[in-house]
């Protein structure tokens, strides 16, 4: 047997050797000496070169093809939320896109005094009396800039300018365009609750932001960062707060994150300056002093006061403020990522000749949801001021993703995808198909015509002989692997499985890091703004595993707020066995029934509820657009489970029944959004006694009955569906569930319609199409 290589010329000796192996033949290759394997002989040997290249070439070529459709099916199955994240989440596609820097985006918080800030949503905000509210954070973000005519990739830095009740929020805003930072400026009139977008308030040449305003003497500055103009401007308002003028040049200097303080009578300018020798980016500080704002300037005793590491706090990261006479600067710290945490130093000293600060705890409680949190991953400004009724109120910006995210992901998925080309090689040499894994021409022992010059080279140049010799050995590995791991054999086979496995985990891994988007399931805004809603659950002792594993998952949802499990039966756990990121409340029912799924609850914060079944499994980006669904339409029931009954004699039946109908009347309540004032009301309301005995009586059908006592109510639409990606039903993996056996459990059902009808009429007239919504949710 002849190995064919490069024929004569060199013709084919630049091509790697690679060919399909016959099953007969492998045994024998390895008897074969290495010039066999890679020189092949002279005669007749380009031809026979050619087809091998060509079967080597076809085998990697159909190793790509199966791990590229193994990747796709993954991608489409566990990742098509992510393909088309902008627009599914209704964000403007001018905005909004995926940016290096980061997803910031702007929330507000309230307190007793600056140490304890809590969100927004923790106040219960509520806009008007709509069952879509309270507000949650984030209350600015890039979609919001966006829709206001002015395109955002995200908004951060902000500060806030409070004229009596009335909130103005400064920002620096990404233009998606010009890829640079404009002040961007919104306006409140309701405590945060809803901020009006008034536009551009500032608009240079060049990057801006960090937006300090500030009054003095009756006329309102602007002290934005303009680093990339090498000075640092002072801007004052001639009409606020959208005409600006520049009124002078403070310093010649790029000075990054700055503010102006009056301390002791003095006017103290801090700023970082990013651009001297030597200095340590994110770890230095400087302090200048003057009589007035407006500068003359003269540099402190001892700057640069910090040039160290910058996980201490040297950049500013916001407006100082004075609580219970002391003076407060808020520092950034960028250790393990830009803009990881703000932190608070307490200024013991500030004099011309020394400064001295120590730092104060901040006790912010970060959120356990990691990227399901708008902050999860970092915040680096905070601007906190005292309103005239003594309440503190702050604005800070927050991230899901660190810095250099997107890149990062890049960069990790390309990796992937060159070890999976690393592996089908490996493949293709166990196989035989690949013999040789560097041209023949760059091994030692090539045989093939080089000119005199490049040998002459090659002789007087010792790198370039190590090069070769390790590319000769490098292609002795086919013949020492086969040799070793023979594929014939079932050990053989193993390592085969074990590699493609390998590939097949790599591919996937690819296809996340660079179409899945940053792993955050994000919450949906409705016209600007955010909400939360009250996980709830019923379930007893035997399903107690199932529970700890649903609550670990759904509390990192973004907009859960907290998860209430309704307890029917046994012994109920303790709090401390839950993983969980929200709070739990175990509610203990004194009687196993299935009515107290609807029982009025007080200590509910939220007229939101998801009443989800513990044996359901869905991402949390399913639940979130159920919510934002339902946000549309709070009257209504909105679900994931769609069914239809119809006929003179009803029959349940399943969801494959409506779609053959082409419509849906019913949504199951054990995974479905309603306002619980409403829900909970009507279900223990007078009229639903009876039909609450015949729950009690099948221990079944309360979803049934709330469909019918809603539909009583109103002759509208009082459903709808939101389709889920995928879903999981948990309880198939144990034999603790009412519908485990379907034929019986739907022909309880099919009774429970019967009666239903007779109090409160059929629902047979009724019905609504699948796909009647812009979102394309309801398909």
């Amino acid at each position: 047997m002849v190995v064919a290589g490069g024929g004569d010329s060199g013709g084919g000796g630049g091509s790697c050797c690679m060919r399909w192996w016959q099953q007969h033949n492998r045994n024998h290759y390895h008897h074969h000496n290495y010039n066999g394997h890679c020189n092949g002989n002279s005669n007749g040997g380009g031809g026979g070169g050619g087809r091998v290249v060509a079967s080597g070439f076809v085998f990697c070529l159909f190793c790509f093809v199966i791990y590229g459709l193994i990747a796709g099916l993954y991608g489409w199955v566990i990742l098509t939320p992510s393909f088309f994240t902008y627009e599914r989440r209704g964000l403007p596609w001018l905005g909004c896109q995926e940016d290096n820097e980061g997803s910031w985006s702007i929330g507000l918080f309230f307190g007793h005094s600056p140490f304890s800030l809590k969100p927004i949503e923790t106040a219960d905000v509520w806009r008007n009396e709509s069952a879509a509210w309270p507000v949650a954070n984030p209350v600015i973000t890039c979609a919001s800039a966006s829709d206001s005519g002015f395109p955002s990739n995200f908004v951060a830095d902000p500060f806030l300018y409070v004229q009596g009740d009335v909130f103005y929020l400064f920002y620096e805003t990404k233009n998606s365009f010009t890829m640079q930072g404009d002040i961007g400026v919104a306006k409140s009139i309701d405590k945060g609750a809803t901020w009006q977008q008034l536009g551009i308030a500032l608009d240079e040449d060049w990057h801006l932001s960090y937006p300090y305003v500030f009054n003095y003497l009756g006329q309102i500055y602007m002290m934005p960062e303009s680093s990339q103009k090498g000075e640092l401007r002072l801007y004052r308002a001639i009409n606020f707060p959208l005409q600006w003028e520049l009124d002078r040049i403070i310093i010649k200097k790029p000075l990054i994150d700055s503010f102006i303080i009056n301390h002791d009578g003095e006017y103290w300018l801090f700023g970082s300056d990013h651009s001297s020798f030597g200095t340590k980016k994110n770890g230095q500080l400087e302090i200048w002093y003057s009589d007035s704002p407006l500068g003359p300037w003269k540099p402190h005793k001892k700057n640069p006061i910090y040039n160290f590491d910058r996980s201490l706090g040297a950049r500013n990261g916001g407006r100082p403020f004075r609580y219970n006479g002391n003076l407060y600067r808020i520092g950034q710290d960028c250790g393990e990522t830009y803009g990881r945490r703000v932190r608070i130093f307490k200024v013991e000293v500030l004099t011309k000749a020394d400064y001295k600060e120590v730092e104060v705890p901040f006790l912010f409680e970060e959120s356990r949801k990691g990227r399901n949190a708008w902050n999860g991953a970092r915040y680096h400004h905070l601007d906190v001021q005292q309103l005239g009724s003594g309440e503190w109120v702050g604005v800070m910006d927050g991230d899901r993703v660190p810095s250099g995210d997107s890149v990062h992901r890049f960069l990790l998925g390309c990796a992937s995808v060159a070890a999976v080309a690393g592996l089908v090689v490996l493949l293709g040499v166990l196989q035989g198909a690949v013999n040789c894994i560097i041209p023949l021409n760059w091994c030692a022992d090539y045989s093939g015509k080089r000119s005199d010059t490049l040998s002459a080279w090659e002789r007087a140049n010792l790198f370039s002989s190590k090069v070769r010799r390790f590319c000769s050995r490098l292609n002795r590995v086919p013949s020492f692997l086969r040799g070793r791991i023979k594929p014939n054999t079932y050990t053989g086979r193993l390592v085969l499985a074990l590699v493609f496995a390998i590939g097949v985990a790599l591919s996937c891994a690819g296809v996340t890091f660079i179409y899945g988007g940053n792993g955050a399931e994000e919450p949906y805004s409705w016209k600007g703004h955010y909400s939360q809603f009250t996980l709830l659950t019923m379930t007893y002792d035997a399903r107690l595993w199932n529970l700890k594993m649903y609550v670990k998952h759904y509390s990192r949802c973004a907009s859960v707020k907290e998860i209430v499990v309704v307890w029917n039966k046994g012994i109920p756990p303790k709090l401390s066995e839950f993983d969980s990121a929200v709070p739990v409340r175990i509610r203990v029912e004194n009687q196993n029934s299935l009515n107290n799924r609807f029982k009025m609850d007080p200590f509910i914060k939220t007229r939101a509820v998801l009443e989800l079944d513990d044996d359901i499994m869905m991402t949390c980006d399913d639940v979130e657009r159920g919510f934002m669904v339902w946000r549309q339409h709070p009257d209504r029931i909105v679900g994931f489970y769609p069914r239809f009954v119809d006929g003179s004699r009803l029959e349940y039946k399943g969801e494959k029944y409506a779609r053959r109908n082409k419509g849906y009347n019913m949504i199951l309540t054990g995974a479905a959004f309603m306002d619980s004032h409403v829900a909970f009301r009507r279900y223990w309301s007078e009229q639903g006694k009876e039909g609450r005995e015949v729950v009690d009586k099948y221990f079944n059908c309360e979803d049934v009955l709330l469909n019918f006592l809603y539909a009583n109510a109103s002759s509208s639409k009082t459903v709808e569906y939101v389709r889920p990606a995928w879903a999981i039903d948990t309880s198939k993996f144990s034999g603790a569930a009412i519908s485990r056996n379907t034929k019986v459990h739907y022909k309880v059902r099919s009774d429970c319609l019967m009666k239903f009808t007779d109090m409160y009429g059929s629902l047979a007239g009724r019905r609504w199409e699948f796909d009647g919504r812009k979102d394309g949710w309801d398909l």
